[in-house]
């Protein structure tokens, strides 16, 4: 088995301008995904829809210095929006499995955990 991180990165500009349609289909999408993970034997270990990354903290290093700013890491019009961890054995029906998340609008990036040791 591996665990793998699910990313979903998104556009927070578009999402909080969404309609309550909008985000009741998705949630839904998500509900979908979930319950397919199980459906199809992969166990989702941890996951959480991520607050906006104004609100996020940065800290960098700088010769030896660690310095906190406001913002997220990376100044991008997508950021991370949430992702998933999930225990598979099978990486090509997971992948298959993702699919319900897409929406047509940007991507999702699906990658191995690397174990300790």
């Amino acid at each position: 088995m591996t665990d793998y991180m699910i990313m979903l990165p998104g556009d927070e500009a578009t999402w909080q301008a969404a309609d309550e349609a909008t985000r009741t289909a998705m949630y839904a999408r998500h509900t979908d995904f979930q319950r397919a993970l199980q459906e199809r034997g992969h166990t989702m270990t941890g996951g959480a829809e991520l607050a906006h990354s104004s609100t996020a903290r940065t800290l960098r290093t700088t010769n030896g210095t660690v310095s906190v700013t406001d913002g997220p890491y990376a100044e991008t019009v997508e950021q991370l929006t949430g992702f998933y961890l999930v225990r598979s054995d099978d990486l090509e029906d997971l992948l298959d499995v993702c699919r319900a998340l897409s929406n047509g609008d940007g991507g999702i990036e699906v990658r191995a955990c690397v174990a300790p040791g």
